[in-house]
């Protein structure tokens, strides 16, 4: 790290600025805001209850202004992070090791790419002066070792330069090609999959439920009571816990305003199921849904087909639909690869993630590879 420049960790997000951190990030993502990070800390999602314990990253200048940082935490598991090291932690621990507490720079709950090394536009503060720092506080700290997940290619390309492992990761995200309406997207599918869909839609819409958009004001306290029913009814059915907790919605409502976009489905004037959304510069990102109904195809509905509905008329260039789900690719998104890298500080376990993370990166880009050529998309020969 630079002589010039002066570390410091933050327990709480909210002794810096929130002008200050975000003007660290010209790219405006929703998730690495000032005011995403503060409504999971003040609502008990991060903290020493949930075991995500902030020590944010900053770096000053001489004069003392914040010209870099980066959301950190130390953590003594490996839960709500989506990029999976659980094996190498038995490994180093089955060897005697203690792999836990390590450090995380991430969003939690949060497998949504975006920056992580964020510098202040025009400071000249290179990456490679953050991954200093991270391996400063990681060895000050007394840690295992250090990830940097979902982070930007760039930043990966960076930290790979600075010797750190990197590991590959696939998602699936929808890019706008300039459509003007639903159907033209529909339009550049095959017909097979463009009637699949369009079967989808109407059965979904014919369940005797109303959709809706709601962004900002228009998402009142009992929409967000309800919200919370929904999320916990799909943790309980999938993972019996819940890492987001119900003062959660409305601080992050309050906060990010028409950033949140909401979709609904209601019965009888009430919601009975929602997914929500944030909205970045140019791409919607999908979280979380849930419903209390069953109805044929909702959850498609909600989660893809109204996220392309709403991208489309915002012009938006991309939607980005979270972790997992090949079935996404039958509905227009593709496989695109994910970026984390990761500092470890014993030679053996390093050496053995090393290795592993060889095999797996080739094996990863043939996966996207074999993915890509189920895209629904017609092909240049095959008649609309």
């Amino acid at each position: 790290m630079p002589s010039e420049l002066t570390l410091s960790l933050h327990p709480r997000i909210a002794d810096i600025p929130a002008a200050d951190w975000d003007a660290c990030d010209p790219t405006g993502n929703p998730f690495t805001s000032h005011a995403f990070l503060l409504s999971m800390e003040e609502s008990g999602c991060t903290g020493p209850r949930t075991g995500w314990l902030p020590q944010h990253l900053a770096l000053r200048d001489a004069a003392g202004a914040l010209v870099a940082v980066a959301p950190a935490y130390v953590k003594g598991h490996s839960y709500g992070e989506y990029v999976f090291d659980h094996g190498w932690a038995r490994a180093f621990e089955n060897a005697g090791g203690d792999y836990y507490p390590k450090f995380q720079v991430a969003v939690p709950f949060s497998p949504v790419p975006g920056p992580r090394l964020m510098t202040r536009p025009g400071s000249g503060i290179p990456h490679s002066a953050l991954a200093s720092a991270m391996a400063q506080a990681t060895e000050a700290l007394k840690l295992s070792s250090c990830h940097v997940t979902f982070c930007t290619r760039d930043e990966w390309d960076d930290l790979g330069e600075a010797g750190w492992l990197q590991r590959l990761g696939v998602q699936f995200h929808w890019t706008n090609e300039g459509y003007g309406s639903f159907d033209d997207f529909l339009g550049a599918l095959s017909s097979r999959k463009r009637k699949s869909i369009r079967r989808e839609r109407r059965d979904a819409q014919s369940a005797g439920l109303t959709m809706r958009v709601l962004r900002g004001p228009e998402i009142t306290p009992e929409t967000w009571r309800l919200f919370h029913k929904f999320y916990r009814s799909t943790t309980d059915r999938k993972w019996g816990s819940a890492y987001l907790t119900a003062r959660f919605w409305p601080l992050m409502g309050e906060r990010m305003g028409d950033k949140v976009v909401l979709m609904v489905a209601e019965r009888d004037g009430v919601p009975v199921a929602g997914a929500l959304n944030l909205m970045g510069r140019d791409a919607l990102y999908g979280r979380n849904w849930g419903s209390l109904v069953e109805a044929p195809f909702l959850h498609f509905e909600l989660c893809y087909y109204q996220a392309l509905d709403f991208a489309i008329a915002h012009g938006l260039k991309r939607v980005e639909a979270g972790a997992q789900g090949e079935h996404k690719i039958q509905r227009g998104y593709r496989p695109v690869p994910t970026y984390s890298a990761h500092l470890i500080a014993h030679a053996g376990l390093r050496r053995a993630v090393a290795d592993s993370l060889v095999q797996e990166r080739a094996v990863m880009e043939a996966e996207i590879a074999e993915l890509d050529a189920l895209s629904p998309y017609r092909r240049d020969d095959e008649a609309a």
